[in-house]
């Protein structure tokens, strides 16, 4: 899918939007800087009452220096999205190094997006602000959460980890949904009597869905019959 104007890949050159130019090592820190104070502006306030000022502010830096690394609130917000998703993808990737079958690197993966969405409870707001703000960014980020949901389901096809009978793009959209949704209710929602949120998901929870995620994934032994 094609990145939309001003978005850099993950393994792009970052260029300074002002000047043209590949960022020095302090710039790519002053940048993600900005990135970290725009992820609490956004999250807190969201994208209509957040501004450039409010960003800067936050970060310690100069409003002019702003712009040489964003010519835009908008295009601070893109980048934003683009970088949580390359974080959360980093974090589900990480976490299923090692995994002996897909059903294990399945549990292991869902375990690393639950750790990071609950360090960063600002991916909900901001990606489901993304709905309006830039649609392109929003499917960008899901699609690429997809695309390597479903080459690893394939992948897992072809040993016979994973039932044969599935298509690998839908449950992989499912099973992202699910994820989604079940992170929404457990973590995001989820309040102590003190009004905190968990610092991680109830692992009765995990173990429910993930109990769900095995019984439908897991190769059959014999194939339903068909209509007679």
């Amino acid at each position: 899918m094609t990145l939309p104007d001003g978005m850099v890949d993950d393994d792009a050159e970052l260029i300074s939007p002002a000047t043209g130019r590949p960022l020095t090592k302090r710039g790519e820190a002053t940048r993600r800087r900005l990135l970290e104070a725009a992820e609490v502006v956004f999250a807190e306030q969201g994208y209509h009452e957040a501004s450039i000022v409010k960003i800067t502010e936050r970060a310690g830096i100069g409003l002019g220096t702003f712009y040489l690394y964003f010519d835009s609130k908008q295009s601070i917000f893109e980048a934003l999205v683009i970088d949580l998703n390359r974080r959360v993808r980093h974090s589900m990737s990480e976490a299923m190094e090692g995994a002996t079958s897909r059903l294990d690197a399945e549990r292991a993966g869902f375990a690393g997006f639950f750790r990071f969405t609950a360090e960063h409870p600002a991916l909900y707001r901001v990606v489901r602000e993304a709905e309006f703000v830039s649609p392109e960014v929003l499917r960008l980020h899901y699609t690429r959460i997809v695309e390597g949901y479903e080459a690893g389901l394939r992948q897992a096809q072809e040993v016979g980890d994973v039932d044969r009978a599935l298509d690998p793009e839908t449950t992989a959209w499912a099973l992202m949904g699910m994820g989604e949704l079940i992170g929404m209710r457990f973590l995001l929602w989820e309040r102590d009597a003190d009004g905190r949120p968990p610092a991680q998901l109830d692992p009765v929870v995990f173990d429910g869905m993930t109990r769900l995620i095995d019984n439908a994934l897991a190769p059959r032994t014999t194939q339903p019959e068909g209509p007679k």
